[in-house]
């Protein structure tokens, strides 16, 4: 299996809450902080499992208030709304701007199904059986 493209350029763009990366692919993207913060690979939105996804409503407007390093290969954004605990692999950055259209799809699709929308208010689920309170 190839290696994933590494960035060589990484720029926040706060007016349009937009991460611009390059790759040494050559390729660049622009992914949108909403779409970063929606996919967090973090347990808190990813769950422990298939089917544990918790679905992120509210987040058109969330901004990215740091962006840590982490090691050579990824970054740990901190977002306005306070989630600041996913890891995003320089891997996972290139798949979410290679795929961003059909995430974009699936994630409305999600929220079609689920009777909500972009702009809804974030509810609170319970922990059930995972054993961490966030």
């Amino acid at each position: 299996m190839a290696a994933s493209p590494r960035p060589t350029a990484l720029t926040l763009h706060q007016q349009s809450r937009l991460l611009e990366l390059g790759f040494d692919n050559g390729e660049t993207f622009r992914i949108a902080f909403e779409l970063l913060r929606v996919y967090s690979p973090s347990a808190e939105v990813q769950g422990h499992g298939p089917g544990q996804e918790v679905l992120q409503t509210g987040k058109r407007e969330v901004g990215i208030e740091g962006l840590e390093t982490v090691g050579h290969y990824a970054v740990q954004p901190t977002f306005s709304d306070g989630h600041s605990s996913g890891i995003f692999s320089w891997g996972y950055l290139y798949f979410l701007g290679s795929q961003q259209d059909r995430l974009w799809r699936e994630y409305e699709a999600r929220l079609a199904g689920a009777g909500m929308s972009r702009d809804a208010p974030m509810v609170s689920a319970p922990a059930a059986g995972c054993g961490h309170h966030y």
